[in-house]
């Protein structure tokens, strides 16, 4: 059973109280807590209705509940703790020695019902589990989302094994002043292996965590797990951003990267690739709970199939278990995808593929299960055009082989009417292929050179958009994603990444879309932030602007190389064609000179206040491994 904790909404964002208590110093204050509340026989009250909740996090089955109250009166007899609720008026008669009052900033509350308390009894709260004052950027209201800007990093230095998180203080163009960063790292089986705060410099500097680096400075062993990382003095944005690499030799040579965990965990997750011919597919659970996932509560499914395979093992808090997907479903074959149903436990999960002596990473993404289909997108074409797209890149094609395969990504999506087209980096129309209503279980790989069929792509590149196509009927809400493969073709090395369809380039405006950074919509300008490798590596862009409708026929974007303390230091423009794209590497857009004084640190921010580019980065290596991924903006 999922737990019953709300995590995000897709109207109002990310629930801090979920964040409060799971936080994993307010789970070391939480056993304290627990234990006081043990000491006699206890009245709950429950006004904002999220102890059932903080009982699935928390094991209250200790407790001498007396009785469960309520402050909303059309929760009068609904069940509480199981138990059914009753009006606050009434807990005076409950003959409880404590009452816990299920909610944090409580003076009020707790003020409002004192003198309604059995005589003598002490009122407890969950203020008893707040952390510490000097971890707020708000200490003013203890639940702004602000004061809990945290997200969870896969972290590994193990076999040869690095991982390397590269951001920056994008929280000081909002005003930040001091940043600092609080950091957890857990081990596999979920114990802390490290506990420390470092100061971020001021301005826009930039922020690595290196796995190397820390494993040596608190003198660990090889560790693989997860690091908790929450920042302090946020402004602005309370969504944790970051690149990560990971690389090394052994056994599985591996140079691949991804992007931040979505702090939210999820019921559903889908997009999880099945292992083709001669590889193995590893998914990582990493719970991110400070409770164990039970036995059997979370499972896999071939995507369309009823059928779920159920994890037997339970998962101890905060730990981190490598699962062979071939292990619970041996017969499930590329391109097949799976469906991870995870019931709130993990933040969106990792995978890894080996094959061949390489392995690369990638993640899956958020299966919604609050859509309906939406009859409108069909309608809208004469005014948001194209509406929906999902773009993607064609790398150059002498180099690289590229391969789409849609994945749904609702529960309710029964059916994906969808068809896929191909631009030249001119922006030019080079192919367009429709594929009918996709059924839930269908898994279509589409080989791009194939679809391409022969046509030059002048560029050498371009980009795809996956668009729904309704010529054939069908419905659609919206939630339209998909994995893109690329592989070299001489080394055989891959990469892959996955992201979802937005509305881009038009002034009108439908369900928040075209999506902008800060602020409502719609979003016409671009922000991205491009990390850059270490030498020897090189790093390349893929920047692709894409149009529902019509709109600037360039683009006028900056690149931007920034030094490690955020001070500029060379700007080149660019030109992009509407609908086209622009492949480039770091060591050929700034010179020698430029990349010296850049230095260590370095990054790049693509910025443009014209249109909306959706970019997409990696590491390239001379022996033909590189990797790739979806940027990030902020």
């Amino acid at each position: 059973m999922p737990l019953r904790i709300e995590t995000f909404s897709n109207r109002s964002g990310g629930n801090a109280f979920f964040k409060a208590v799971t936080h994993p110093l307010a789970a070391r204050a939480m056993t304290d807590l627990l234990a006081r509340l043990g000491g006699g026989k206890l009245a709950v009250y429950d006004p904002e209705g999220c102890v059932d909740g903080l009982s699935d996090l928390y094991d209250f089955g200790a407790l001498d509940i007396a009785g469960c109250y309520v402050q909303d009166v059309t929760a009068i007899g609904r069940p509480v703790l199981g138990r059914r609720a009753l009006p606050v008026t009434e807990i005076g008669q409950s003959g409880a020695r404590l009452v816990f009052v299920a909610a944090f900033d409580a003076a009020r509350a707790i003020d409002h019902i004192r003198h309604l308390l059995p005589a003598g009894a002490e009122a407890l709260s969950l203020d008893a589990i707040r952390l510490p004052e000097a971890l707020l950027s708000n200490p003013r209201r203890y639940l702004d989302p602000l004061n809990f800007a945290t997200n969870f990093v896969f972290f590994r230095e193990a076999a040869g094994l690095s991982t390397r998180l590269v951001t920056a203080n994008y929280w000081a163009g909002y005003g930040a002043g001091q940043v600092k960063l609080w950091l957890l790292l857990f081990g596999e089986s979920g114990e802390a292996l490290a506990e420390w705060t470092e100061d971020v410099a001021p301005g826009a500097a930039s922020i690595t965590l290196d796995s190397r680096e820390i494993r040596h400075r608190f003198a660990l062993p090889e560790f693989t797990g997860q690091l908790f990382l929450h920042v302090v003095g946020a402004v602005g944005h309370d969504v944790v951003k970051y690149a990560l690499d990971t690389f090394g030799g052994g056994a599985e040579a591996c140079l691949s990267c991804t992007h931040d965990a979505n702090s939210w965990p999820a019921d559903f997750y889908a997009g999880l690739p099945a292992p083709a011919a001669g590889e193995r597919v590893i998914l990582w659970l990493q719970n991110s709970q400070p409770c164990p996932i039970p036995a059997n509560a979370i499972g896999l499914n071939l995507m369309g199939d009823a059928a779920v395979a159920r994890i037997a093992r339970p998962i101890a808090p905060f730990a981190s278990r490598a699962l062979d997907v071939a292990e619970l479903l041996p017969r499930a074959r590329w391109p097949q995808q799976l469906e991870i149903r995870a019931g709130k436990y993990v933040v969106r999960p990792r995978y890894e593929i080996v094959a061949g002596g390489r392995r690369r990473i990638a993640h899956v993404n958020v299966e919604r299960s609050d859509l309906e289909p939406d009859p409108a997108i069909a309608e809208l074409g004469n005014l948001l055009g194209k509406g929906y797209l999902l773009p993607a890149p064609v790398l150059p094609r002498r180099t690289w082989r590229s391969l789409a395969l849609p994945t749904p990504m609702a529960t309710t999506q029964q059916e994906l009417p969808v068809g896929i087209v191909v631009y030249d980096g001119s922006g030019r129309e080079a192919a367009r292929r429709r594929l009918g209503r996709l059924k839930r279980s269908d898994s279509v790989a589409l080989e791009l050179d194939e679809i391409v069929n022969g046509a030059e792509l002048a560029s050498g590149y371009g980009h795809v958009e996956l668009v729904y196509d309704f010529a054939e009927g069908g419905a659609a809400d919206g939630w339209l994603h998909g994995l893109f493969r690329y592989e070299d073709r001489a080394s055989g090395h891959a990469a892959e990444t996955s992201f979802g369809a937005h509305v881009f380039n038009t002034v009108l405006t439908y369900r928040g879309e075209p999506q902008s950074y800060a602020g409502r919509a719609p979003g016409l300008s671009t922000r991205l932030f491009l990390r850059l490798g270490e030498a020897p590596l090189d790093t390349l862009c893929h920047l692709i602007y894409p149009a529902s409708t019509p709109w600037h026929a360039r683009s006028a974007t900056d690149l931007v190389l920034h030094d490690g303390a955020g001070r500029e230091v060379a700007r080149r423009r660019v030109a992009i064609p509407c609908s086209g794209s622009l492949f480039w590497r770091y060591a050929e857009m700034f010179d020698a000179d430029a990349r010296a004084r850049a230095g260590a640190g370095a990054y790049v921010v693509i910025r443009d206040v014209t249109c909306r580019l959706f970019g997409y980065h990696g590491l390239v290596a001379e022996d033909g491994a590189f990797s790739l991924d979806h940027m990030f903006g902020f």
